[in-house]
């Protein structure tokens, strides 16, 4: 048995999560996901009586069968129902940071345009359920409420100018740490 797919999650007020036809739907204050589920998974929402006397609306992701693989989709459907639930209330962000000589970033209107090294700048459409931001000029924030697209967004952003070892240039996220090389040695005079 999975031990992640055999948590139940907690639903915050304000959370709906319905599951019909293979199809998991979760509704919150920020808005509204959909997730196929296939195989041998059931989704149960049930409100449970705690130790302390409060009572606490949780969902719980049940395997129907032992089938082959069924395991491993039992904690990948908790683990995706989890996500969908904090982006739903709380949302994602992921912060990158332009490091270069006279390197710029800017929104114009649903467009982010990146002047980073090359001889014309870069335009980069905001996808449809993300909100792109420059907080500041060498700053991007992606913000949204699903993690997956969060994550692709932000890592598309930053294969315009992957982060190079020798001067530290390029696109990284904020808590990303290059690794820097030494360059080379070779001095004058040597044979």
């Amino acid at each position: 048995m999975s031990r992640i797919g055999k948590l139940p999650v907690a639903l915050p007020a304000g959370v709906t999560v319905t599951f019909e036809n293979g199809l998991l739907t979760v509704k919150g204050s920020k808005g509204t996901l959909t997730q196929k589920v296939v195989g041998d998974i059931n989704i149960k929402v049930a409100e449970v009586e705690k130790e302390h006397g409060g009572k606490v609306v949780e969902a719980l992701v049940e395997k129907t069968s032992n089938a082959v693989g069924t395991d491993a989709k039992h904690g990948l459907y908790r683990a995706l129902l989890h996500n969908m639930v904090v982006g739903v209330t709380e949302g994602y962000t992921k912060s990158l940071k332009v490091n270069g000589v006279g390197w710029k970033v800017q929104k114009q209107g649903n467009k982010l345009v990146l002047n980073v090294g090359f001889s014309h700048p870069v335009e980069f459409a905001e996808p449809a359920g993300i909100t792109l931001a420059c907080p500041g000029p060498n700053e991007i924030t992606v913000t949204g409420i699903d993690k997956v697209l969060v994550g692709q967004t932000a890592a598309d952003i930053r294969t315009i100018r992957i982060p190079e070892p020798y001067h530290g240039y390029g696109i990284a996220y904020k808590d990303e740490v290059i690794e820097r090389k030494e360059g080379k040695t070779g001095g004058k005079g040597k044979k």
